[in-house]
This record gives structure tokens, sequence and C-alpha cells, in this order.
């Protein structure tokens, strides 16, 4: 009874219910900052309510159907599903049909900074579709760059079988050069570059300036580099480098969920190409491939120091996002389990703040495995990594690598009211625990995990 007696207990409460709100799950964390007449899961913005522009014609109209077949899911037939595109500014609609995925979905816009409303998530901003039904997504385009689709319910079934695509929002007046997705994903344990495995032709001939958008779509973290030519990092994350400078013999980590912007000038050869690791690779010119490098580009000091737009050093909430693993009960299953500040979900904090909040976060890592952590709805900067100030380019990201035993400090501004998931996007490691939320104070969700719904986000 001594060891039997607490076993139940600890049991019983691991537990989690067949319906639930997520605003009111865990404990609140306030990061030291106000939280005066705000009870936690209740508040005066419904999430539905936030939304984008109800009114206009878009500028930008797609529809996406979504159906099972042949043991993966597609989107128009295909998958990646098809490349969205829009220039910055404009109103994208996007009509996503469920054909016939029994257990429903949504769309997530990876990076961008939509509304809460239309990121996406079931049960937090939406429920998730079922068949024979649809949904409409508005947004407008407010940022450059480039980013992904994929789906929000069961997502880490889903997005390995194939619900997702590319996005690519572009600046009003675009040069001429050769802008190539490089969108890359795993299919039963082939890597391929836009569906395709091996080699594929890249496009491209002497002297044209090339954009490869690498997008890693996959659970864990790639390298990518480009041969015959020396390149730059152009951006992070959908987010300009200050100041990149030509890169030769190093290659460039890409985190899961994240893209990383590579330009180079074809040389007079026109042989040049862009490789992601297991043989895959963008080629022009029938350049042969070569070893991949072993130096890797530190975008802690790569490029030039440019203002932030705002002072993280005056942070109104201060918040630790400490990520371990702990043996224990989750949903009455005992194992090994991912913990965040040391408790196991559903017990993690919902971090708390509140419109117009400078927010300082410390994400360390001591679990024994890397985890690239995503916040939705925000983009933040890296401020330091075990300690090292950072030096370079402001390193803006939404996706971030934290590998076992590093701590980085990553700093934002609060400016997006919502319920906002922030987890690791290896997404069996969310439904394994590790994930928590980002909530402003005066919102609330209407919305309800599992329930007729049946809306299970991760």
């Amino acid at each position: 009874m001594a060891i039997l007696g607490p076993l139940g207990y600890f049991w019983q409460q691991s537990l989690i219910p067949s319906t639930y709100d997520m605003a009111s799950m865990g404990f609140p964390d306030y990061g030291g900052g106000q939280q005066a007449g705000h009870a936690h899961g209740a508040g005066g913005l419904d999430v539905a309510t936030l939304k984008g522009p109800s009114t206009g014609d878009p500028d930008v109209t797609v529809t996406l159907t979504a159906r099972a077949e042949k043991g993966k899911y597609t989107l128009n037939g295909v998958t990646p599903g098809p490349e969205i595109r829009a220039q910055k500014g404009q109103l994208v609609q996007v009509t996503l049909v469920n054909d016939n995925i029994p257990v429903g979905i949504t769309l997530h816009w990876h990076g961008v900074d939509v509304p809460n409303a239309e990121d996406g998530v079931a049960g937090i901003t939406q429920d998730a579709v079922p068949p024979g039904k649809s949904y409409v997504y508005r947004f407008v385009a407010q940022d450059a760059g480039t980013f992904w689709y994929h789906s929000h319910q069961v997502s880490h079934e889903q997005v390995r079988l194939g619900l997702f695509g590319p996005l690519v929002v572009t600046e009003p007046v675009f040069s001429d050069g050769i802008d190539q997705v490089a969108q890359v994903h795993t299919y039963d344990g082939r890597r391929t570059i836009n569906g395709a495995a091996g080699e594929s032709a890249l496009p491209a001939h002497a002297g044209q300036v090339v954009r490869a958008r690498v997008i890693n779509t996959d659970a864990g973290p790639l390298r990518a580099w480009v041969s015959g030519a020396p390149y730059r990092v152009v951006a992070i994350d959908g987010r300009d480098v200050s100041g990149p400078t030509d890169i030769s013999g190093k290659s460039v980590t890409v985190t899961a969920g994240g893209r990383v912007d590579l330009s180079f000038t074809m040389p007079a050869s026109g042989a040049a190409r862009v490789d992601v690791g297991a043989g895959v690779a963008l080629v022009a010119g029938g350049l042969a491939a070569g070893k991949e490098p072993a130096e890797v580009v530190d975008f802690l000091s790569y490029g030039k120091n440019a203002p932030l737009g705002f002072d993280p050093a005056r942070a109104t909430r201060n918040f630790d996002y400490r990520i371990g693993r702990r043996i224990g009960f989750l949903d009455g299953k005992p194992g090994f389990w991912w913990s965040i500040n040391g408790h196991l979900y559903p017990d993690v904090p919902m971090f708390m703040v509140s419109t117009g909040d400078v927010v300082r976060m410390t994400i360390a890592n001591s679990s024994g495995e890397v985890h690239p952590m995503h916040l939705h709805g925000h983009h933040a900067v890296v401020l330091s990594r075990n300690g090292v100030a950072a030096s370079g380019s402001p390193w803006w990201i939404d996706s971030l690598d934290v590998g076992d035993g590093d701590t980085y400090e990553i700093a934002f501004v609060a400016d997006n009211p919502g319920i906002w998931v922030d987890h690791c996007h290896n997404l069996k490691h969310a439904v394994d625990g590790l994930l928590a939320h980002l909530a402003y104070t005066n919102v609330s969700t209407p919305f309800r995990i599992g329930g007729a719904a049946g809306n299970a986000p991760e």
C-alpha cells in the first residue's frame, strides 16, 4: 500500500479529461509582470474574434482540397501541396476543403504572424474541419519571407504523411533572379526536395542570381550548403539578415520547421549545386557532389549588427523554459517523459503576457536530445547562447534548435493578442508533452481539445 497508494495518486492526477479548455490547463506564469484583473483561462477577448479582414476582395485566392489516398495525404492531389505566392501587403484567402480525412484537418501558417483566429490550431483557434466540410482563412501578408503551411490536427502524423506546402511572400518589386523553393521532407525514409529524391534541376545559367529558399519540414535539423560559388545567408525564418557576407566551405543548419534563404551568383561555368544532405540537391550544369563541409556557420556572429526596434533590457516579463526529462505518468501512461520546468504535461506553465510587454525567455535544455522550439504568432531575437552574447546580424527566429546542454536567451514584443502554442517542432515530442503556451491576459477561447470536433492539435 505504501508503494501502490502514491502511484495510484500520481496516475489519477496525470489523467487528461476527454475534453478541456487548453487555456485553463497547467498553471499561470506571469514572469514577474502584472496579473491584476485576470483569471487564468478567462478574459474579455474571444479568440474567434481575432480574425483577418472579413471584407475586401482577396489578392490571392487558393482552394486546397485534402485527401487520404494510397497511405499518404495530398493537397490538390499532390504532396508537397501547391506553392502559394503573394506579395507583401496582399490579402490572402485560402479555402481548405476536407474531402475524406476522417479525423479532420486544419492549416497552420508556419512563421506567418497571422491574427490568432487564423493560426489553424485545432482546439485552440478553431475546430478541426471534418470530412465534407470547408474552412476559409483570410490574412494580410504583412512580411516578405519564406514560410510554409501544414496541418495542426494530429500534426505529428498528418505532416509526416504529406499535409504541408510552401508559402512565399515577396516584396512588391522583385528582382529578375532565380527564386527557387527547396522544401525538404522525408517520405518513408527517403529525403526529398519538393517531393523528388536525388538530384533535381536548378534552372539557372551563368551570371544569374539564385535565391534558394530551403524549408525543413522534417523532425530534426539538416545541413544545407552551396558548391560551385560563394553564397550568402540572406534570410532566416522569413527575416532578412543584416550585412550578410560570403560563405565558402561551410554549411548552415536549418532547424526543423525553420527556413534559411541562400543567395549566390551562378559562376561563368554555369555549374553549381545546393545540397541538403542524403544525396539530395538542386543542380545546375551537372556539378558533381562533393563532401559535406565540416564547418558550420554560426548565426550568433554572422552578419552585421543592426537596431532591434525595442530594448530587451527593459523586459516586463521574464520567463524560464527549462526542458528536461523525468519518469512519471502522462495521461495515465507510465514512461520517461519530456518535462517543462520540472513538470509533466498538462501541469506545465502558461506564459502570461499583456499587449505591449517586452518579453525575455531563457530556454535551457538538459533532456539528452536537441529540440527545435517553435513559437506561434511571434518572431523572437536571439540574445545569447550559453552566456555568449549575439554579435552579428539580429538573429530573428520562430524556430530554434536548442541542443542538449545549451541555454539560449531570446526576446520579443508581445504585439499579437491570442493564445499561442510554444512547442517542440519534432512533433512527436509535442505529443509526448513538450509543449506550452503563450497567452495574453485578456484572451479566452471557445474551442476545446477533444469534444465533438475531436480536436487533437498534436
